[in-house]
């Protein structure tokens, strides 16, 4: 019988949460696993868009803002309900505006901290306890080569410290929860086009610097994540914990 080298891969049968779902690499990623086979529950504040996604994937919309603890407990309590397990998380709903650390202030600091590091652990915090309880479950933290490295030009320090913050938690996670059967991973994007890079992606200037310091030479494109993101989450990754995928054409590499 020939060894069926995509099984590991696919996802029927599993209950997927990808939060931050309304836009972007969110969206991508909620189409991605529900293409695998996975039950998915999309979750963002803007009600509109999540509802017109998850009837496109039969999936279900649970309007959410991560920041807000009564949201984040219906969103876990919608998804049992409907669904009666929970097998993926993906930690995706963040923010992020470029400001130089001389002037971006300690409010907005900790505003971007609040959504996403300490949102991120407080829904991995609900959704874990029901993934230790099963025995079972993959958290795949989005995370960014800026939590690895300097952009230099960019300047985002609050972002890069929520992110590197992301990481380091990716890792004690994993440390706590991999041998009751939970395995937490980062996936770390380079430069793609999304709401917050839209800016960078209209300005020629930005997208030669990119050319330039990337080795492959450019940005990437939404499926290039597709494969990582599918990896991670599913038991082709199963002896895998505590990593961070940087996806990233090759510039954490130099």
């Amino acid at each position: 019988m020939a060894l069926d080298v995509f099984e590991p891969f696919r996802l029927d049968g599993r209950t997927a949460i990808v939060t931050g779902a309304s836009s972007g690499l969110g969206t991508r990623f909620a189409q991605v696993l529900a293409g695998a086979g996975a039950s998915v529950v999309v979750a963002a504040r803007r009600a509109d868009r999540i509802e017109a996604l998850a009837k496109e994937l039969d999936g279900l919309p649970v309007t959410c803002d991560v920041v807000e603890p009564a949201d984040r407990e219906r969103l876990v309590a919608s998804t049992l309900e409907r669904f009666g397990r929970i097998d993926i998380l993906v930690n995706n709903a963040g923010v992020g505006v470029p400001e130089p650390a001389e002037s971006e202030t300690p409010e907005r600091f900790a505003e971007v901290l609040n959504v996403n590091l300490t949102a991120a652990f407080a829904v991995s915090q609900l959704v874990g306890r029901t993934m230790l309880e099963a025995g079972r479950g993959s958290i795949v933290n989005v995370v960014s080569i800026l939590g690895l490295i300097s952009a230099g030009q960019i300047p985002f320090p609050s972002y890069s410290a929520s992110k590197g913050g992301l990481i380091a938690l990716t890792r004690e996670l994993a440390g706590q929860w991999s041998r009751r059967g939970v395995r937490v991973n980062a996936l770390a994007p380079g430069w793609f086009e999304s709401e917050m890079t839209a800016e960078m992606f209209a300005d020629e200037r930005s997208m030669a610097w990119v050319r330039r310091k990337a080795p492959m030479g450019r940005p990437g494109q939404p499926h290039e994540l597709d494969g990582a993101l599918l990896f991670l989450a599913g038991d082709a990754s199963s002896y895998v914990t505590g990593q961070v995928l940087a996806v990233d054409g090759g510039w954490t590499a130099v």
